[in-house]
């Protein structure tokens, strides 16, 4: 049994990218109330705000929920570990704040395989309604948004050199991925303010939470979205591992929880695979057999070019002075290593000039290591990874028990499919030819991952399926469509339940050719302005 936490609009489940932006929309109206319910705490760590924390964060229970894979058999039987954020801001408050949005074709193909509203055209105006870019408002970008956009604090000479050997392998120079099409070799674009993260959670949640029809609540665990004669009437959770509580949805319930949290809850609440649900002793309410399929990941083959001289992140850290440094720099004038998270070097590359727009990301930093965590190399590096954009290679996500606490089992099946078997070893082979293009020779690069010993086709996927890392992208299970295994429709409303929505990465029908969390932004947007239409025209039926 529980008790009564109070009746709201709206109940959001998840204060993650999608789950902030949600929050801060919703309530724009005075006459609306929205609930906001997030499992794990604030978002007040310093480390959360400064960029090169993300190596303290990632891994760390008090921000990430640290998934980890089932065993993968497409990777030898590995076992990844899967980070998502498990605070206020979600994935956006520990991921590398790279903002890039994916490709026109991305959202085109969305709409071409039937999900109405949900072409670049489309979707383009919630981009730029999202947007603070430091460059201004044009065609492509928006300013005054909450959240902000920037350009990287530092560039290095070694990355300047990489960069204009891509261009001799016929990858012309970019300083703006956002445009539709993302070919070409530049520094990205931050999700940052003068050098500090700026997070879902500080662009949108902060300045909404001063709002007397938001309530916020942190620790608290939702147990089930609850249905009744077919409708999600509310949400039963506990906070700080209390009692049960209910509290009351008399609009809709939002779930927000992200590509593994929101299929999970879906299952514990009775909505999903009517076998599977059984299995565990859960009454079915919907037999929505996508419910945690579709599940989809970049998944990087990982380069480390050992370099005879240059300025890199491993020779600064390995350096006390040098390190003490960048402290000092990142005090004073909010430069310099420290402002740096993910890789800031991206090139976008047809594996094939057959390809009509970009199919293979590679991103690039000076910090290398053995595994992520570990002390960096003592020798200056360029260190990254290469991935295939738009993989064939499908997963799930499968609860474990009935308990929402108990994580579920993630199995994404990487390299499953031969295309991307193929794709991998190929992606491997350009960057080496990348790295032998005579802009980089000054620097005398030699290949230390995967090593001049690994040559074949049959030893590249070897050195892939024993190395590969996830690009945490993971999106798709609760898909948006109307074929069978399609979880919400074209306005992110769940199959056979009324007043219960799916809003984040896992509605994506197919992976957007980038990093994911300017999407997840994107989709909450344009969710918010879906609920209130549809509000608005209920109560005109209703009159």
């Amino acid at each position: 049994m529980s008790t009564a936490f109070g009746n709201f609009d709206y109940v959001i489940v998840g204060a993650g990218s999608a789950g902030c932006v949600l929050a801060n929309r919703l309530t724009e109206d005075p006459s609306v109330t929205v609930l906001l319910i997030e499992a794990g705490g604030k978002d007040d760590w310093i480390w959360i705000r400064i960029p090169v924390g993300l190596y303290y964060i990632l891994g760390n229970s008090r921000t990430d929920w640290c998934y980890s894979t089932e065993p993968e058999p497409g990777l030898n039987g590995r076992t990844l570990a899967v980070a998502r954020g498990r605070t206020l801001g979600g994935s956006s408050s520990i991921n590398g704040m790279v903002y890039i949005r994916g490709q026109a074709r991305d959202f085109d193909v969305w709409r071409q395989a039937g999900n109405v509203g949900w072409s670049w055209e489309d979707v383009l105006p919630y981009f730029k309604k999202s947007e603070d870019h430091i460059n201004g408002a044009d065609e492509a970008h928006g300013a005054g948004g909450p959240l902000r956009v920037e350009g990287p604090r530092m560039r290095w000479k070694v990355l300047d050199a990489l960069r204009d050997a891509a261009q001799q392998r016929g990858v012309p120079h970019s300083d703006d991925f956002n445009r539709g099409n993302n070919e070409g070799c530049g520094y990205v674009d931050l999700t940052q303010r003068r050098a500090t993260r700026w997070s879902a959670s500080r662009g949108f949640l902060r300045p909404a939470a001063r709002r007397p029809n938001l309530t916020v609540l942190t620790e608290a665990m939702v147990e089930r979205v609850e249905i009744e004669q077919g409708r999600a009437t509310g949400v039963t959770f506990r906070q700080g591992g209390g009692p049960a509580r209910f509290a009351r949805a008399d609009a809709e319930v939002i779930m927000a929880g992200g590509a593994y949290g929101s299929p999970q809850l879906l299952q514990v609440s009775g909505i999903g695979p009517a076998d599977l649900l059984r299995s565990h002793g859960i009454t079915v309410k919907v037999d929505l057999p996508g419910v945690g399929e579709n599940l989809q990941d970049h998944l990087n083959a990982r380069f480390v070019q050992r370099l005879a001289r240059g300025d890199t992140m491993n020779t600064r850290f390995n350096s006390l002075y040098l390190k003490a440094l960048m402290g000092v720099e990142y005090a004073l004038l909010r430069r310099g290593p420290m402002t740096s998270g993910s890789p800031p070097l991206a090139g976008f590359l047809k594996s094939d000039p057959s390809q009509e727009v970009p199919d293979l990301q590679f991103l690039a930093g000076t910090v290398s290591y053995e595994r992520l965590g570990e002390r960096p190399h003592d020798f200056p590096a360029i260190a990254g990874g290469i991935c295939n954009m738009r993989p064939r290679s499908r997963g799930h996500v499968r609860i474990k028990s009935k308990a929402s606490s108990d994580h579920p089992a993630i199995v994404h099946n990487y390299l499953m499919d031969p295309y991307d078997q193929a794709l991998a070893v190929k992606s491997v082979r350009i960057m080496r030819d990348i790295f032998r293009a005579p802009a980089m020779q000054p620097y005398r690069p030699q290949e230390y991952m995967p090593g001049a010993a690994v040559q074949s086709d049959e030893q590249l996927l070897d050195y892939v399926r024993r190395t590969g890392s996830t690009a945490f992208h993971p999106v798709g299970t609760c898909k948006m469509g109307d074929d069978a295994m399609a979880v919400v429709d074209a306005r992110l409303r769940v199959r056979g339940v009324g007043g219960f929505r799916v809003v984040d990465a896992s509605i994506m029908p197919n992976l957007v050719s980038g990093n994911s969390n300017a999407a997840t932004i994107m989709i909450a947007e344009k969710a918010a302005d879906m609920i209130r239409q549809d509000a608005k025209s209920q109560m005109g039926r209703a009159a």
